[in-house]
């Protein structure tokens, strides 16, 4: 005890009585070394400078570690791998500072955050009215339903869930469409992840439009990348068929929802439906290629065409129960599997169905961690408003990690781009993050730190803030200069489209022209990928756009022709117009970053814990 005792420092005796100790029973002493060690750990010198004040340095250090102590779960096991978690403890720590130097820079950051995050506020709050209250008034009242986002609560664990691209179909060509007609996203159903797609029958009845397609099609690549199961709640009127040129003949269109379902359960990925409205056309493919479906007695109705059409075409009358209702497909057809009387039934049959899939849930190991040494909520100040204002990346790292630990690989070569291991929330990552342009040397580093994640199985976490425009080569040595850099680009390029391991990017900055590509943007399928409200998208920046480019041999210049164009790309590249289109899987604060890539880790773990037999075909349904 003496020996435990002799660890605690000095400046921690001020706030830590020999009373309070003491009164811990024998029992305790094993729960007692932890609690020490990771006091002795925060107190240590090794903090020192953090502060310009070295009293307010420690008491701001004890305030963080009492914090961090009461924290801990006093019953907390310590599991095999703890002994090779604790290795973490000994990566250095990063300096995250905001120097006086940056603080111009931090403020004016800080204010474009400000701005941003309040028009995304704005948005999310009018998504989640969905169609409106009158929609919502029809849909719950006059038609008996729940709103799809009560469905939920219904179905899924009393967790917070991830929900994709919230923002979808917003200002589109064709109109306003909120959340692009349907609510996906990843939640836990009886302990396991699970990727979700939920008609919002509020928003134009339920009618699917190209960006809900295409909102549906990305749901199904998640589910199909990090082997998630499927639950579908469908309640839909079909697709929209004044835009059918754009939802049905492509490879990428309507029809490759069906097709993903036979390839998933192919690949043994169980899905689930639930008829909770109306079904009707290529909505009514969803729920009969499930593996099991379940049918809501009075509310629930499946039929190629309903009443109106059969009427149009032979001048009979039938109700949607008799052409299409719960007891016809559950006694006569068989295109349902489960009958139930109501929503909460429906949703509970759901679960009872998902406990019989043979899939292990997550253990529910509690994987010790220290949270960062500083505020997460400073990182407003470091998304950058534009390339000009951007800081040392290492500053938002020092905000993300684990203790503020990062074991930097090459860090003193390349150095405008940042590599190394650490750690979010137990989960060991490897961080590879732009700290400017991607130089030859910053490429070839970046190439060999991928391939050593992906020989070491460590996913692999992209902070991408790419330069806008690579200035042109104006002699022969620049342009050699500028073709061994494009090559370097290449390497990695290659290097990050055949690492075999998951992959998660946040835009943090920019994303612009090629280097957007080196840093796994969308074209190269990361498992998720996020922007920051203040995210660019573009080819180009519009403030640097000098010229408008001309076809074939016009050079003229039209000034009223340059400012439409920069209107244009400026407007087109916000994070807002991004995330409408479905570029990204959706925007998340900077101050909740860390939370979630965290979740997306926990998710794409899933997948070790699921046994696989061999099998060569879907479930052919009768």
């Amino acid at each position: 005890m003496l020996f435990l005792l002799s660890l605690i420092p000095r400046a921690m005796w001020n706030n830590i009585t020999f009373c309070s100790i003491c009164k811990l029973s024998p029992n305790s002493a094993p729960l007692l070394l932890p609690r020490l060690l990771t006091l002795n750990h925060v107190f240590k010198g090794k903090c020192k400078g953090f502060f310009s004040n070295s009293k307010q340095t420690t008491q701001t250090l004890q305030n963080e570690g009492q914090k961090r102590t009461c924290s801990m779960l006093p019953s907390r096991l310590v599991s095999s791998k703890a002994k090779f978690r604790r290795y973490a403890k000994t990566y250095p720590v990063l300096d995250g500072r905001v120097l006086s130097v940056y603080r111009h820079v931090f403020e004016e950051n800080l204010r474009n955050s400000e701005a941003v995050v309040k028009r995304y506020s704005e948005l999310l709050e009018l998504v989640s009215k969905g169609g409106g209250e009158n929609a919502i008034l029809r849909h719950t009242q006059r038609n008996k339903k729940l709103f799809v986002r009560e469905r939920l609560k219904l179905l899924l664990d009393d967790e917070s869930f991830l929900e994709l691209s919230p923002l979808a179909g917003l200002n589109m060509p064709y109109g306003d469409v909120p959340a692009a007609g349907c609510l996906t996203g990843i939640g836990k159903i009886c302990g396991v992840w699970c990727v979700f797609m939920a008609n919002d029958a509020t928003v134009k009845g339920g009618t699917i439009y190209p960006i809900g397609v295409k909102k549906q099609l990305r749901a199904q690549e998640i589910a199909m990348q990090n082997r998630l199961l499927s639950v579908y709640l469908v309640d839909s009127g079909g697709a929209f068929l004044p835009l059918q040129s754009e939802l049905f003949p492509d490879k990428s269109h309507g029809g490759r929802v069906f097709y993903n379902e036979a390839i998933m359960s192919a690949m043994k990925i169980p899905q689930v439906a639930v008829v909770c409205g109306s079904c009707v056309a290529g909505g009514a493919y969803v729920p009969t290629m499930a593996e099991e479906a379940v049918i809501i007695d009075k509310i629930g109705t499946l039929f190629l065409a309903g009443p109106p059409l059969v009427k149009a075409a032979t001048g009979e009358y039938v109700s949607p129960e008799d052409l299409g209702g719960a007891k016809l497909h559950s006694k006569v057809s068989g295109c349902s599997d489960h009958f139930a009387s109501s929503e909460k039934e429906a949703y509970e049959c759901v679960r009872n169905v998902i406990s019989t899939l043979n899939y292990e849930p997550l253990p529910d190991e509690v994987i010790e961690h220290d949270g960062p040494l500083y505020s997460s909520d400073e990182l407003l100040g470091l998304a950058p408003r534009d390339y000009r204002c951007t800081l040392p990346v290492k500053l938002i790292l020092s905000r993300l990690l684990d203790g503020s630990r990062f074991q930097e690989f090459k860090a003193d070569y390349g150095t405008t781009l940042v590599t190394g291991f650490g750690h979010v929330e137990g989960h060991l990552v490897g961080v590879v993050a732009n700290n400017g342009e991607l130089t030859h040397d910053a490429s070839l580093k970046g190439s060999h730190f991928v391939q050593l994640c992906s020989h070491r199985s460590i996913p692999i976490l992209f902070f991408q803030n790419t330069a806008p425009h690579a200035a042109e080569p104006t002699s022969i040595s620049q342009a050699e200069a500028h073709a061994n850099r494009l090559k370097a680009q290449a390497s990695m390029m290659a290097a990050v489209a055949c690492a075999a391991v998951p992959k998660i990017t946040v835009v943090i900055g920019g994303c612009y022209g090629s280097e957007s590509y080196v840093m796994c943007g969308r074209s190269f399928s990361p498992n998720f990928l996020f922007l920051w409200p203040n995210a660019r998208v573009a080819l180009v920046d519009s403030r640097h756009l000098t010229a408008v480019p001309q076809a074939g041999d016009s050079d003229s210049t039209d000034e009223s022709e340059l400012k439409h164009l920069k209107q244009r790309l400026e407007e087109e590249s916000s994070a807002f117009y991004s995330s409408a289109r479905l570029w990204d899987d959706g925007i998340i604060l900077p101050q909740n970053t860390r939370k979630v890539i965290a979740q997306c880790l926990q998710i794409i773990q899933q997948q070790k814990y699921q046994v696989i037999p061999p099998c060569q075909h879907p479930v052919i349904r009768m």
